[in-house]
């Protein structure tokens, strides 16, 4: 399939069945983010899997975003295996992990799996709900499962702007 077609093709799934993700569709998921990647091939990501109805109600305390989603993965980083920069100090870590997350995310819908990244969360809460070690910062949940048949892209899904607002050309 053409990539453009394709990532183009994937949308944010608010809507979703309520069956939990086998395991074989979860390692192949978690598969495409192993592979993705990372400053210095550090790979500083963590990530959590939440497939069980218990975990997904210890989830659902920590964000109002869950979308009754059957299955998600918390992507952390550690901040102690992060690549710096020596010019100012920035980690890799956060955009590693985004880009572990966005592996992951294309992979499940190659799967025919939905998939929705979320921000919206109590960081505090979620540490505490989890026990995730304050070495990790947990950067985005993404909810996963099958979609619902009524899913459908939210209206502003293919509203972009114009890449003459986000694209400059340096002159040679």
């Amino acid at each position: 399939m053409d990539f453009i077609k394709f990532a183009s093709d994937r949308f944010s799934v608010r809507k979703y069945n309520d069956k939990h993700l086998e395991k074989e569709v979860i390692d192949k998921i978690l598969l495409g983010g192993h592979i993705a990647p990372t400053g210095c091939n550090n790979q500083p990501q963590r990530i959590l899997v939440l497939n069980t109805d218990e975990s997904m109600e210890k989830l659902r305390k920590c964000t109002q975003c869950h979308f009754d989603a059957p299955t998600a993965m918390v992507i952390c980083y550690n901040k102690n295996e992060s690549w710096v920069r020596k010019y100012d100090g920035a980690m890799s870590a956060p955009v590693d992990a985004t880009i572990v997350a966005t592996h992951m995310m294309l992979t499940a819908h190659s799967l025919g799996v939905g998939s929705c990244m979320v921000m919206s969360f109590n960081p505090e809460s979620l540490r505490g709900e989890f026990k995730i070690p304050h070495e990790f910062e947990a950067t985005m949940i993404l909810t996963l499962g099958y979609p619902h048949e009524d899913a459908k892209p939210l209206d502003i899904h293919s509203k972009f702007r114009p890449q003459s607002e986000t694209v400059d050309f340096e002159e040679f």
